[in-house]
């Protein structure tokens, strides 16, 4: 299949964009942020704190590393939050 192409389903017609898939950037932009709005009135909206910036930040690209037997490993006290 080169690039150009549309890839098509099992009985070879092309797929049909469903969903957000199928809306302009801005459409999707739109809706999402009628979403976080909507979360953050009724209060089940995530505000990372300070702390959890920070803790974040430090785990950075090491979980994936740590899985391929690279990178730091966890500590004890790590694991047992």
């Amino acid at each position: 299949m080169n690039e150009t192409s549309t890839p098509e389903n099992e009985m070879g017609r092309p797929k049909q964009r469903r969903g957000f898939a199928a809306m302009s950037p801005e459409k999707v932009r739109e809706i999402a942020s009628k979403g976080g709005k909507a979360a953050h009135e009724v209060g089940t909206a995530h505000k990372f704190t300070t702390e959890e910036a920070r803790a974040a930040g430090r785990k950075g690209g090491s979980a994936p590393h740590v899985r391929r037997g690279r990178g730091p490993k966890a500590s004890p006290e790590a694991s047992a939050e």
